[in-house]
């Protein structure tokens, strides 16, 4: 979504230079007292890094007019906070060199190593690119980010705390950049905070946003808050000395903290259920630190003893943690005057992880823990980043793909063996299999949600025990693709489909290919050995293809006629002195479609993407039928009867072939067919009866939508047959019903036959 700021004044929290401020608290001085944690190897590379950043930076300045060099120490020392390492610290110095200052990775190595050259590689921006747009060069900017970031998760902590400061210097910068720049961080920084568990950035990240794209409701929504809260500070103060003493009783020990919503989500929340500011009811509330998990469990039972709690509002995020690793236990309660207040029970090192997220692996090895749960946190996500990547080359795609998984609401299914697997609001079963693994993803023939079939497309709800049920023969469904909700199953799909139509595409053109030369009197292709290796680097140079493969690739989805290339062929074989066979050559040519310059190919519908079956005629095995090499279509095939086909021929003939049926269709196929039928009541059912009793399963039913009081009207139905004998006994049972005036098949879309 893309907003416009408003041009009102900032509000008075936005300075309009903050130079003094930033310096004292960017000064290296203010970076080192953060570094205890280090080693004395670790702190000689962060200030050799330091004195290599403020050399390159030197004479460049910030729109504040303060020296360059002090948004790097900011950076570093927000990674200090976190308690990255002295490669990430290093690299938060040095994250503008590349980019800015001429530097080249090859500098970097030399100085202070790969890892640290790796780091700053994957957070500089791709400048020195052409792309076709400005989307392009952003999406190609946030793929090579992405990517690093899954080799490397420092890399995002690095590029977080770049933007969290750039977004509180903000007020220096020109008023024109503020809402490109606003918009790219609620869209893309935001949420992968979030979905990393990086939870105190996500919250300013939104706030400052807030701040900058609406600065008027910021400011009147800061208002309403300061008045609310100054009107409800006995009541919170009475439910805090309350609680306190209920605990102090049942001797738990427990640290309270007040909190309150962020402006951000208040407004949210306003304007995604349309509320008014006292209809939000629950802004405050309180944070209970307990020393153990049943402690938490413990606490709630004794605040549910003093309040009553709200209905619905109970969530424990405890037993079943959030994507992102987060874990408290939630619930609301009905305080003095009506008050609604919201408690959240965690121990410390939930506190830990629900604020800092995967920089909690950092802080946990420093207090010595081996929680190794928390050191994988995001691994998964970061993990199917790779996995996309690996079938999507293209960035947009790429990007498209990463947005769908950045800010999912959860929903938690359950395997067979009583697995909790988390999935984002809105997957399906398909989505499903494949985050169980792409293979059962691939091979996913049907599915049971709690025990009952269930059509592929359902989503799942809180609860769900889902089972796949796969089979060796099954694969990916393009459908498959208008309804999967996870950037992983979508790039999955795709990449399977791309793969299976590039494999049958190639085997199509061969065959093509192949038959065309025996119709210039040539029996097979010559092989590609040494001795022919000249003749395939002509013929490739001639048709401008890459490799051997891609001609044939070529070909089977029509963007080479196989004809001229095998008349290109015939010349160089002839060359090299192998002759045409002159009894082939005959045969060939007398036995040939009269209308197509090539030999015929068969088909019994278990081609998938290489070759399609006309919707405007429907063909059925018994129809005649040719071939039309479409431009990148593959070959799509029409009765020799089809308007479509007829025009098609006279305008490109060249791209017609000889297309016949297998003796043995390997599925049934689709016919389209008018009924005309006297109206009167329960005469689709009657229709629809005949049909299926003649084995035929409708897949389409199309009727006018206003009928009352015409005698008679068309019902169009799709339904699938055997062959064209079948299709005829359909009919015949059609035509059997006394309310049935006509029934016809329909070709072309507007044409008929009986």
């Amino acid at each position: 979504m893309s907003v416009t700021p408003s041009t009102s004044k900032p509000p008075a929290s936005i300075p309009g230079s903050a130079a003094a401020a930033n310096a004292a608290a960017a000064s290296f001085a203010a970076l080192t007292e953060k570094l205890g944690y280090l080693n004395a190897e670790g702190l000689d590379m962060v200030r050799r890094a330091y004195r290599y950043a403020d050399e390159a930076h030197l004479g460049q300045l910030r729109s504040s007019g303060e020296p360059y060099i002090t948004h790097p120490i900011a950076v570093a020392a927000q990674c200090a906070e976190w308690k990255l390492d002295a490669q990430a610290l290093s690299a938060a110095l040095l994250h503008d060199a590349m980019e800015d200052c001429g530097i080249t990775k090859t500098d970097l190595i030399e100085r202070f190593g790969i890892q640290v050259a790796e780091l700053v590689d994957g957070l500089t921006k791709l400048d020195k690119l052409e792309f076709n747009t400005r989307e392009e060069n952003q999406a190609e900017s946030f793929r090579k980010m992405l990517l690093a970031m899954a080799r490397d998760v420092r890399v995002i902590h690095i590029k977080l705390a770049d933007r969290s400061h750039n977004k509180r210097t903000m007020g220096d910068m020109p008023r024109a950049k503020w809402g490109r720049i606003s918009n790219e961080t609620l869209e893309i920084y935001a949420p992968i905070a979030h979905r990393l568990g990086l939870n105190q950035t996500y919250r300013e990240l939104q706030e400052l946003c807030f701040q900058y794209l609406w600065p008027w409701r910021h400011k009147v929504l800061n208002k309403a808050i300061q008045k609310a809260r100054h009107r409800r500070r006995d009541l919170m103060q009475k439910v805090e000395q309350e609680v306190e003493a209920s605990f102090a009783k049942a001797g738990l020990k427990v640290r309270i903290s007040g909190r309150e919503k962020t402006l951000y989500s208040i407004y949210k929340k306003m304007d995604g259920k349309h509320l008014s500011f006292a209809q939000v009811t629950d802004i405050y509330g309180f944070r209970l630190i307990l020393p153990e998990v049943i402690d938490c469990y413990t606490a709630m039972g004794v605040l549910h003893q003093m309040y009553k709690p709200v209905p619905g509002k109970f969530k424990d995020h405890i037993a079943i943690a959030k994507l992102n690793g987060y874990q408290s236990l939630h619930t609301t309660i009905v305080g003095p005057s009506g008050l609604n207040v919201e408690f959240q029970m965690r121990t410390e090192a939930m506190h830990l992880v629900a604020e800092t997220g995967v920089a909690a692996h950092w802080l946990y090895k420093d207090k010595g823990s081996s929680n190794e749960a928390n050191a994988n946190l995001g691994n998964q996500w970061l993990q199917s980043l790779l996995d996309i990547q690996d079938e999507t080359r293209d960035a947009t795609e790429f990007w498209d793909h990463v947005k769908v998984d950045l800010f999912p609401d959860a929903v938690y299914v359950f395997t067979p063996k009583s697995k909790i697997m988390a999935m984002p609001r809105g997957a399906t079963i398909v989505d499903f299999a494949y985050a169980v693994h792409s293979d059962v993803g691939d091979r996913t023939m049907a599915a049971k949600v709690n025990g009952e079939q269930v059509p592929l497309r359902t989503e799942l709800r809180n609860g769900d025990i889902v089972e796949v049920v796969t089979s060796a023969v099954a694969s990916p469904n393009p459908a498959w693709l208008g309804f999967v909700r996870t950037g992983r199953a979508r790039s999955k799909i795709r990449h399977h489909l791309k793969t299976m139509a590039h494999s049958e595409s190639q085997d199509l053109g061969k065959k093509l290919l192949a038959q065309a030369l025996r119709a210039e009197g040539i029996q097979d292709l010559p092989a590609q050995d040494e001795a022919h290796a000249q003749i395939w680097e002509k013929l490739l140079h001639f048709t401008g293809s890459k490799t051997k493969a891609e001609l044939l690739t070529d070909i089977g989805l029509g963007k080479r006629v196989a004809s001229i290339v095998a008349k290109r062929l015939a010349t160089l074989l002839s060359d090299m002195g192998q002759k045409p066979d002159a009894l082939l050559l005959s045969r060939e040519r007398f036995t040939a479609h009269e209308t197509v310059s090539q030999g015929s190919v068969t088909v019994d519908g278990s081609e998938n993407a290489s070759v399609q079956y006309a919707t405007c005629c429907r063909p059925v095995p018994g129809d005649a039928i040719v071939g039309y090499l479409g431009r990148g279509e593959g070959l799509v095939v029409h009765t020799d009867q089809c308007g479509v086909a007829q025009r098609l021929k006279y305008k490109d003939s060249e791209r017609f072939i000889a297309v016949e049926w297998s003796d043995e269709p390997a599925r049934t196929f689709e016919v389209a067919v008018v009924v005309t039928v006297s109206n009167g009541k329960g005469v689709l059912a009657r229709v629809a009866s005949a049909i299926t009793g003649a084995e035929a399963d409708i897949t389409h039913v199309l009727m006018a939508d206003e009928v009352t009081g015409q005698e008679a009207f068309d019902l169009r139905f799709v339904f699938t047959v055997r062959d064209k004998a079948h299709l005829e006994a359909v009919l015949g049972n059609l035509r059997r019903v006394p309310a049935v005036l006509q029934a016809q098949r329909i070709v072309s879309g507007v044409g008929r036959e009986a």
